[in-house]
Order: structure tokens, then sequence, then C-alpha cells
């Protein structure tokens, strides 16, 4: 692992030993806001870390022999909900983060003995079963949730979903959700229209009352990052965001072939990936296996292969996260170079509300010019395996 790692904020670098010093940190220089993020400097955090908070990501596959899908014939999304299982995955980041937090992980060898690991191992349990792939009030998140949502607006089973509508899904989803899951009411799902977050909106959506009282807020960013294919002028702003301790991933991919980003080594983007059919889990029995919805073998995909179309998801605990997000974002979101790109921002934060807003903010694309990037393979395996060296 000679170049550093980042993965959802935190970086991971390899440490050799130096005849002047004990160890020598590689990789600190990374980015050029790195102090606001975790760098990670013990041996526990270096390659074993990297391993062990990558496998305790929830990793949502295709699945096989489930409940008939509402008004269908499918038991089954092998093939075609690749995009659906993308967005559980960052919605399921996004809960791990509320309900465990960013420290938190999964060691499969350890049994609960504490009170605290006790409560974790519940909530961990309780996460994936929001997920379960059948019709139930109790899996308020599963495939079959989703589905039928989806068929009110226009999708049905079998059909190809897009990042966009997928976050527009997840809401519909938690809104949903907390009809009947109380623990859904100290969150607020927030989907950006045309590239824009107001500001206004988010802060009193979630805090309605006024009271101090902040709802967390998940907020989804449908973004479109070059016309026919993906604009490498943007490179640099994907593995910033994905640099920032708010940041839950980015949902996209190959074109019609889903992926969830959650890190970066150099220029591959690491991902967990959907395209793995396993059989259903009936995750409301005692005990139920929980390793195949953990991933052990990180993949990565050259960031030149990236779709265009793409969400990018962010988790703010409090309205403190939610402010410093726009402070820290806003030089991110702006391609660099000399070309005057400044007005091809990724997305933009905007004072006051959408509904005085008299038109919505332009935000052209840049025009697709084949911008070199940096050590770009000719050829490159679609989905490599990752290399630790």
């Amino acid at each position: 692992m000679e170049s550093p790692v980042w993965l959802l904020g935190k970086c991971y670098h390899k440490k050799v030993e130096s005849p002047c010093s004990d160890s020598t940190e590689l990789g600190t220089d990374v980015v050029a806001f790195q102090s606001q993020t975790d760098i990670a400097n013990s041996d526990e955090e270096g390659f074993e870390g990297f391993k062990a908070d990558f496998m305790s990501r929830l990793w949502l596959t295709y699945r096989r022999e489930f409940p008939v899908l509402n008004g269908s014939t499918f038991s089954s999304d092998c093939g075609w909900g690749c995009m659906v299982r993308s967005g559980q995955m960052l919605l399921a980041e996004a809960l791990i983060r509320h309900f465990l937090n960013r420290g938190w992980r999964w060691n499969p060898e350890q049994q609960p003995t504490t009170k605290q690991s006790y409560i974790e191992n519940v909530n961990h349990r309780k996460i994936i079963k929001w997920f379960g792939d059948k019709p139930s009030r109790n899996s308020p998140l599963s495939i079959h949730s989703l589905v039928q949502l989806g068929e009110s607006m226009g999708k049905k089973a079998g059909d190809w979903y897009g990042p966009g509508f997928v976050a527009h899904l997840l809401k519909k989803a938690v809104n949903l959700a907390s009809k009947d899951n109380y623990e859904f009411d100290s969150l607020h799902v927030y989907v950006a229209q045309d590239c824009a977050i107001y500001v206004r909106d988010v802060l009193e959506q979630c805090s309605p009352k006024k009271d101090g009282n902040w709802k967390s807020l998940i907020l989804l960013i449908p973004v479109r990052l070059g016309a026919e294919k993906f604009n490498p002028i943007y490179a640099p702003c994907v593995t910033a965001l994905l640099s920032i301790e708010q940041c839950i991933g980015i949902i996209g991919g190959r074109p019609k072939h889903s992926l969830y980003f959650i890190g970066y080594q150099d220029d591959k983007l690491i991902h967990l990936d959907p395209h793995y059919c396993q059989e259903m889990v009936d995750v409301w029995a005692a005990d139920f296996p929980l390793s195949s919805f953990h991933c052990r073998s990180p993949r990565k995909m050259h960031l030149s292969k990236m779709d265009p179309s793409c969400c990018i998801g962010f988790y703010c605990s409090t309205e403190e996260d939610f402010l410093n997000l726009i402070e820290n974002v806003q030089t991110l979101v702006i391609p660099p170079g000399q070309g005057g790109h400044a007005e091809y921002p990724m997305f933009i934060f905007c004072d006051g509300y959408q509904k005085d807003a008299e038109l919505p903010p332009i935000r052209q694309l840049p025009p697709d010019v084949e911008y070199p990037v940096e050590g770009q393979d000719s050829e490159y395996v679609d989905d490599e395996e990752f290399e630790i060296l």
C-alpha cells in the first residue's frame, strides 16, 4: 500500500522503517485540507485498519429466492436492481453513522461482552433488518418497499433505475418508515434539485419546531459530470469529496452497471459492487448470519470509467456539521486548473428558500473536451482486485 488510501473521510497509509526515526509516515500531504480529516497513523490504522473499516461497511447485493415483488413475477433482482442496491448501501452508511458512528467496526470473531458492544450488535442487526428482502412494515427499506414506491413514480420491477431517481426513492422510503418506526423520526433526507441545495430549506426542515432539536441530515445530490461520458476535469473534485468526514459515498458506476464508491487510491475509485447474486437471508430469524452483508474484497475502478450520472451523499449529525460542510465543500466542487472552470461547479449551495428562487440556478456542463488524465491506462480491467503492496 504505497500510496495513501482514503475511505469515507479517513486516510490509511503505510509506515516504513527509517534509520533516522522509528517510522516515517507516507502520504500525509494528500489534500490541502487534510488537517480537518482523520489521518490514520498507528499500526492498527494502517493496512489492518483499512481492512477492518472496509469490511464494516454494509454490502447489499442482488438476492434471489425472495418473496415475489408486488405485481410482478420477479423473485430476484439479479440483472436489474443494482442501482437500487447501491442506493440501499448509501442509506445504510448514513444509518450506521446515525445509530453506531463512523468509528464503529464489525468484528465477526468477537462476541459482545460489554453493554456497549451488545447495544452495537443489536443496532447493527436492526439496520440490516430494515433492508430485509420481504414486503414488511418492519423492513421499510427493502427492495420490495422501494420497488413499490417506484411504481408510483413510473417505474416497475425489472426497469433500470438511475441515481437521481433512487435518491428520491430513498427520501420517500425514509419518510414512510418514520410512520411505523420511531427511530426514523430523528432523520431527514434532502434531495438537491438541479444541483442546488437551498440552505434555508434544509435548516427549516431539519429543525421544524425551531426548538433547537435538529434532525440529522442525509443530503443527496444527483449530479451529471459530463454530457456523454465522465469529464476528467471533475476527477479531483470526486476524490476530494470522498476525503471529507461527512461524505457517505457516491452511487453511480459504469454505464448501466451501478457501483457504490466509498474511497480511492491514486486515480482508482474503491467501491462495493452489488453484482453478486446471493441467496436471500431471513433477517428475522434469531442470530441470522451476517457474513453475506459484509464484503472482504475491496475492488477498484479507474476514475475515467465513471458514468457521468451519479449521486453524492453526505450525513450531517448536527447543524454545525451541516454549516461546516457548506464551508469546506465550496472550493472542492470547482474543477481546479487554469482553464477558468469556476462556472462549472459540481453543485452549489444557495442562500434562502427554493420557493423564492425565480429561476433554477444555471449550472452549465463544460464541453466534453478530452482532458488528459495523468496515469490513465490505455486499457484497464473493469473491476480490479484491490492490491496491497
